[in-house]
């Protein structure tokens, strides 16, 4: 099973598709994956299985080695005869090159197209931000997803941004950007940041994705009040802290740190979906003032007893798998009074690995609300 990540509104499932494909949301828009696998930047484990089992809160976790800024040799260069764009009308507003081998930003000409709203430069070698300013008043939206950018400059006039990808590069420190008060989406993946920091002024930020860093205390985020998802998997991540000004905040994604407790989410009344698989938990509590909760995921963490869930009236999906529960009676005790639970999964804990013949239908027994145990759709009686 995959660790669950929730469906934001556009071209956010991990489908195993090829660049070359489009998925297509509610609206009937289409979108392109953001990258091979169709993945668009938020961070998403690899596929758990049975034996991935939860790990000992009493062992130390072990940092990642650091990674070698040598980058071997430089980037291949594009012939500067040629011009990639050269079949592209001139009032076109989307210019798209994705995996195009472009190094040099300034070989593109972009000053040529007066209308470019949409800026997508993926996968491709790009060293350094080289938009022309000319573009200043019509460009909302710059992808430099999967490049070489080491250092955040060259978006000074750009005050329209509403939109800016930069995941998969090398930056080491968030800079220049708060001055881009109109920026709604603002995606860091993978990359080699250690502090959330100099995003004051961003107050219509609407979702800040810092997955797969080296980020090790959750900071600087307190003017941010317009936040609704906050995305902060795959870091060193120790305490849950420093969110009590995000009232407005929907989403929290913390899956793979080094948390061993809840805390920090008091003052989040608003909160709906809380990602936090694959820590150090040993129990649930602290979600007493969550009540607006829908969907938790807590897989793959040491926890043995189902408490904490009381008042979380309107959970409709339970991610539980890989844990360490072993009594149905603790199950229908703590989730049969959720009338709007429609989805769990226990797969890979001790009761399911000790019967797992019976299992589905003890499931069944103790929560007759569900329509889906683990990946698989009951029958409503």
């Amino acid at each position: 099973m995959s660790e669950r990540i929730p469906t934001p509104q556009s071209e956010r499932d991990p489908a195993t598709t090829s660049d070359a494909t489009e998925s297509q949301d509610q609206d009937g828009e289409h979108h392109k994956p953001r990258d091979s696998k169709g993945w668009d930047g938020k961070l998403r484990l690899d596929k758990m299985t049975l034996g991935d089992v939860p790990r000992d809160p009493r062992v130390e976790v072990e940092s990642e080695p650091e990674e070698s800024d040598d980058e071997g040799p430089p980037p291949e260069q594009l012939a500067a005869d040629e011009d990639l764009l050269d079949d592209v009308p001139e009032d076109e507003d989307e210019i798209e090159l994705v995996h195009c081998k472009v190094a040099d930003m300034d070989s593109l000409r972009l000053e040529r197209f007066k209308q470019m709203k949409r800026l997508c430069l993926r996968q491709n070698r790009i060293e350094a931000i080289s938009i022309p300013n000319t573009a200043a008043s019509t460009l909302t939206e710059v992808d430099l997803y999967d490049n070489l950018i080491a250092h955040i400059k060259g978006l000074e006039a750009f005050t329209e941004l509403t939109s800016l990808d930069l995941s998969f590069n090398k930056i080491k420190h968030i800079k220049r950007l708060n001055h881009l008060t109109k920026l709604k989406d603002l995606y860091f993946v993978q990359n080699k940041i250690s502090a959330i920091e100099n995003l004051e002024g961003l107050t219509n930020l609407r979702q800040i994705e810092l997955g797969a860093n080296r980020v090790r205390e959750i900071e600087g985020l307190e003017t941010l009040t317009g936040l609704e998802e906050l995305w902060l998997g795959k870091n060193k991540i120790t305490e849950i802290k420093g969110l009590d000004t995000l009232s407005n905040l929907k989403i929290l994604s913390i899956q793979s740190n080094r948390l061993r407790s809840i805390t920090g989410l008091e003052k989040l009344s608003n909160l709906e979906e809380l990602h936090i698989s694959h820590n150090l938990l040993t129990d649930l509590s602290g979600l007493e003032n969550n009540t607006n909760l829908r969907v938790i995921d807590i897989s793959a963490n040491p926890i043995e007893h189902l408490t904490g869930l009381k008042g979380l009236t309107h959970l409709t999906e339970f991610w539980a798998s890989n844990c360490k529960f072993n009594d149905y009676a603790e199950i229908e005790k703590e989730l049969r009074d959720k009338e709007e639970l429609e989805t769990v999964y226990f797969e890979g804990n001790p009761l399911q690995r000790s019967q797992p013949v019976l299992y589905r239908n003890k499931i069944r027994l103790a929560l007759p609300q569900v329509v889906q145990i683990d990946a698989t759709f009951v029958k409503q009686v």
